[in-house]
């Protein structure tokens, strides 16, 4: 139950450690935005080597659709805009694909 868990937290600190970045570069922001995005990226490479599999590449790709999932509910809880039917259809595809990924049956 752990790994979902390590995943979302993950993705919220990688995308607000991005957003910092967006919020200087594209909206003007103050420098200053790029410090706790860098505290922010700096932790989400550690919550991510937290995950419990035997391969980073696993986990990194699995990762890929939890961060798309949460992506879009921070388009729509801090963006204010809503994600629309494609945007859902294929964060679903990705969210199976990435569970196929870490959960399926591996062999000795």
């Amino acid at each position: 139950m752990i790994t979902p868990l390590l995943y979302i937290a993950a993705a919220l600190a990688e995308i607000a450690g991005c957003f910092s970045v967006w919020a200087w570069w594209r909206l003007e922001k103050t420098p200053l935005w790029l410090v706790p995005g860098l505290v922010s990226l700096a932790l989400f490479a550690w919550l991510l080597s937290l995950v419990d599999t035997d391969y980073a590449g696993r986990a990194y790709a699995a990762y890929g659709g939890v961060y798309i999932v949460m992506s879009l509910l921070w388009l729509w809880l801090v963006e204010q805009r809503a994600p629309d039917r494609w945007d859902l259809l294929g964060a679903t595809i990705c969210l199976l694909g990435a569970g196929v990924i870490l959960f399926g049956p591996r062999g000795a």
